[in-house]
């Protein structure tokens, strides 16, 4: 009894998960801003510096889990949920961060409406995690738990859309005629816009399988 009280218990992992949903949506936030005002390269510059401080603030909570995990023998859910989702969710702004680079590296000139479409549709999925995870400290209660799952269905529509704006997207691409670099530098952004609601799904996929094993 005396050595069970002596080994660490639970930790702060909720609030861990809180903050880092919190930069997630922080960055999805400057993504859109430097989407908006790409033409502008002050502004531009700025927001990209914020979704690469946001990616670096999430990056060291990623890291302070995965010490703490070691640390503590009982979590309050599954140790390898919680390894799983705190990794999915750095993969979200892993994402943002690399999209916004393939736009600064490729020298893209103006930035269309679909891709302006996908960023928003991408912030919205990455607002919906943030929500999500807060939720998690009460899924042990069924209301917390409906509204959990309700929240992740959010998120796999939003994804659906994803795909929709992506599709046509690509199909205007290859019917217009547009100089082939321009098609090559565009094609590359979709994707990685795309994907950053997919990894936002595998978040959402994950919870809904936290909910279902813990209320």
């Amino acid at each position: 009894m005396f050595f069970g009280k002596l080994l660490p218990q639970e930790g702060n992992f909720f609030e861990m998960f809180n903050e880092h949903g919190k930069y997630i949506a922080e960055g999805a936030r400057a993504f859109v801003s430097m989407v908006k005002y790409f033409n502008d390269a002050t502004l531009r510059e700025k927001y990209a510096a914020d979704v690469n401080a946001a990616e670096r603030q999430a990056d060291r909570i990623t890291a302070d889990v995965n010490r703490l995990l070691h640390k503590t023998f009982i979590t309050p859910i599954d140790r390898e949920q919680i390894h799983g989702l705190i990794n999915a969710m750095d993969d979200i702004l892993d994402l943002l961060q690399d999209s916004a680079e393939v736009m600064d590296l490729y020298d893209l000139q103006n930035l269309n409406e679909d891709v302006m479409r996908l960023s928003e549709i991408s912030a919205k999925c990455c607002e919906r995690v943030q929500h999500v995870v807060t939720l998690l400290p009460q899924i042990s209660k069924p209301a917390v738990a409906e509204a959990a799952l309700k929240t992740c269905e959010e998120i796999d529509r939003l994804e659906s859309d994803a795909d929709r704006v992506m599709r046509s997207a690509m199909s205007k691409l290859f019917r217009d005629n547009i100089e082939v670099r321009e098609l090559i530098k565009l094609k590359a952004v979709y994707e990685h816009l795309e994907s950053i609601s997919d990894r936002c799904e595998d978040v959402a996929n994950m919870i809904e399988g936290i909910v279902l094993e813990n209320s």
